[in-house]
């Protein structure tokens, strides 16, 4: 195998390649790419069995066709390290790889691409939608911060997706806080589908659509999912389990609203966290007419209090929240304005940007 590329065609390949490839595998040749050398170009492979990235490269030439598996951190990195515009020639011999790059020489060794794992070909059923890749990146945005993280209930170590005629709807949650978002689209399914893509594979897929492509394409099947965006292929084993009913979870006929300024409270929240517990990063919200104070402590005795004005028609209320969870969702908005529904202090709070019906947020209370 033989061909010459221009380094910054291969770096932002590798660089999402590197993102799904398994570096503490047992299984030693995960930490590989497969790059497979074609009349019609050079395809880069990496996966660790659960996601999977392919792109097809087209600018390169092709000298002598064939397979080979190299070291994709020590790859990327050289590559990374060569001059913007340098021209790279890469060359397998027996178990060895040779980089070529005006006067600078690497020798990588390979495993055999027999040992790749064989990536899921395309099957015949499931349902594949194409949208909007700036309608995907937004929703993610939205959601993906509340997603749980090796929790035991391994339902929530992802994004619950759902499309149906018309719409789609993405939800995360850790069991502390939930996030829902959803968007018009010209969808044409019969009925309503719906996955649970891993915690992983909604990362990479973030990453991934950072690429200028107009539209992606999303295939869902019984076990899988697919996503094409421009010459990237993102394939991903879904979570087996049922997720919650996450309709039953957002409160209803609650009975006080805050209105305030989302980027002043989100400042506020900033600033009081500095001195929240480092553990429990709690924070105490106290609301009386038409001001809102934020306090946080610490096991320093450090105390801090911002005072910020806002809209309230209820009684005068005294809750806690972790402020993290808090910031996480006031970034996640981008209105002017937002709105916090509430009943008490022992009920979970629903929060929505005023003016934007597409986001919604519920954070459970805390005990301070």
């Amino acid at each position: 195998m033989k061909f010459i590329a221009d380094r910054d065609a291969l770096l932002r390949p590798l660089q999402l390649i590197g993102g799904v490839v398994e570096r503490r595998s047992t299984l030693p040749v995960l930490a590989n790419v497969l790059v497979e050398a074609t009349a019609g170009g050079v395809r880069l492979s990496g996966t660790d069995l659960e996601v999977s990235l392919t792109v097809m490269i087209s600018t390169v030439t092709v000298e002598r066709e064939g397979v080979v598996t190299i070291p994709a951190r020590k790859l990327t990195d050289i590559c990374k390290s060569l001059p913007d515009g340098a021209s790279v020639t890469v060359e397998a011999e027996d178990a060895k790889v040779l980089l070529r790059s005006g006067r600078s020489r690497y020798t990588l060794a390979t495993l055999p691409f027999g040992d790749f794992p064989a990536l899921e070909q395309d099957q015949a059923t499931g349902t594949s939608i194409e949208v909007s890749r700036t309608l995907v990146e937004g929703l993610i945005d939205q959601v993906s911060f509340s997603m749980a993280q090796q929790d035991v209930r391994y339902f929530l170590n992802g994004m619950y997706l759902e499309v149906s005629p018309g719409q789609v709807r993405v939800v995360a949650t850790d069991g502390h806080r939930l996030a829902m978002a959803s968007a018009a689209a010209p969808i044409d399914c019969p009925a309503k589908v719906s996955a649970i893509l891993p915690r992983k594979a909604v990362q990479e897929l973030g990453r991934l659509l950072a690429e200028d492509v107009e539209t992606v394409t999303v295939t869902l099947e019984k076990n899988q999912a697919k996503v094409t965006c421009g010459p990237y292929r993102l394939g991903t084993k879904l979570i087996d389990g049922r997720f919650p009913d996450y309709e039953k979870v957002i409160p209803k006929g609650l009975v006080s609203t805050i209105l305030a300024n989302r980027e002043g409270l989100r400042s506020a929240c900033a600033r009081a966290a500095i001195l929240s517990n480092e553990k429990y990063r709690g924070v105490r919200v106290q609301i009386t007419g038409d001001e809102l104070v934020l306090k946080a402590n610490n096991p320093e005795q450090e105390e801090a209090e911002e005072v910020i004005p806002v809209s309230f028609n209820g009684e005068p209320l005294d809750i806690g929240f972790n402020v993290t969870y808090l910031q996480e969702v006031l970034g996640a908005l981008e209105t002017e304005e937002v709105r916090i529904n509430l009943t008490d202090a022992n009920s979970s709070a629903v929060i929505e940007g005023v003016g934007n019906d597409q986001a919604l947020y519920v954070v459970m209370p805390m005990r301070l």
